[in-house]
């Protein structure tokens, strides 16, 4: 996986100015520049998650907003949905599919073809800065629907949820509160999480944490060359830059294999399966790594890594750990693994 080295450090210069209290303007000014790049997932994949690894590597607010924004225009493009309905559908776009415990969105077809989405919606990040979303919603007992609606709508409103946390403080996540909201059917009922994106999205969130991952492998370059690196130092130095490499190669991997075809049904939720998994490894893998070679030093004293490491300790946390792993050993439980004898 190549970074782009001019985009990671945009990102790091926006990031900073959100440090300093900058508003999230530019976050969502890049947002929108990159738009384009979102077609390229399952053309040019390797630039898709390239470009999201870069981000990240710069800063992770930066990436956290812009990796939604693409995932919605590529959900959208797949669908080839008719935004006409909507207005300023140009603008940012985020993502809401999450589910909750006292949370139920409906969407209702009405007696003019038009849908509204009623109920509360948990988990959604950024919706005050955004213009639009894509978000699911239940049309039966056991059907859902994804549907694209504007943010601005006077039926939408925000619960005054906490948001306590030091990672990623600038990207709030809020339910949302929808009151008839008029909204655009994307696919029809289940195509949301059957279609071939639903998997790769997941491996754009993956290159995210990748890219910080290789920006602590790279703290740990620096300081290497500051002054002479004792061997457990140099320990520390190659551990990282293994972990890095390998789960780079297994980005690398899957972007080959969604541009041939081969990241659809079972054999895509595998893949993303196991990127994610190894991308978050080396990402809570290198937060510990770089804390036992440089101490706390950094994180007292260092604003960039201090805030590179709250953020990734958030970020990470979409992977769900054991839980994923043990579906991912679920999906292939049953799969024939070649014969040790005969390769």
């Amino acid at each position: 996986m190549e970074l782009d080295r001019q985009l990671s450090e945009r990102a790091r210069t926006i990031g900073a100015e959100l440090a300093a209290g900058g508003d999230l303007g530019p976050a969502l000014r890049i947002a929108r520049e990159l738009s384009p790049v979102a077609v390229d997932l399952g053309d040019d994949s390797q630039r898709y998650l390239s470009t999201l690894a870069s981000l990240a590597h710069g800063d992770l607010t930066v990436a956290r907003v812009v990796e939604p924004h693409l995932d919605a225009q590529a959900i959208l493009a797949q669908a080839e949905t008719d935004l006409s309905p909507l207005p300023g559908e140009e603008g940012v776009w985020g993502v809401y599919a999450a589910h909750a415990p006292g949370h139920h969105l409906a969407g209702t077809a009405e007696a003019d073809g038009i849908w509204t989405l009623t109920g509360r919606k948990p988990w959604c990040s950024l919706a005050r800065e955004l213009s639009h979303a894509v978000i699911t919603a239940h049309t039966g007992p056991s059907t859902t629907r994804a549907f694209a609606l504007s943010l601005d709508h006077p039926g939408v409103s925000y619960p005054d949820d906490k948001w306590v946390s030091r990672g990623l403080s600038r990207v709030r996540s809020t339910s949302l509160e929808l009151d008839g909201v008029p909204a655009v059917p994307v696919g029809g009922d289940g195509w949301y999480l059957s279609r071939p994106g639903f998997a790769w999205g997941g491996i754009g969130v993956a290159a995210a944490w990748w890219g910080a991952a290789a920006a602590l492998r790279d703290t740990l370059h620096s300081a290497a060359g500051r002054r002479e690196p004792d061997q457990i130092a140099l320990s520390h130095l190659g551990h990282a830059d293994v972990l890095v490499h390998a789960a780079g190669t297994a980005l690398d991997d899957a972007a080959q294999r969604i541009d041939a075809g081969e990241g659809t049904g079972q054999e895509g939720a595998v893949l993303a399966a196991r990127v994610r998994a190894a991308c978050a490894d080396v990402a809570e893998r290198l937060l510990t790594v770089v804390g036992h070679a440089l101490g706390p030093g950094p994180l007292t004293g260092d604003e960039e890594h201090a805030r590179r490491a709250a953020d990734l300790t958030v970020y990470v946390r979409q992977h769900h750990a054991e839980r994923d792993l043990a579906r991912l050993g679920s999906m292939i439980r049953e799969e024939s693994l070649p014969d040790e004898a005969g390769g």
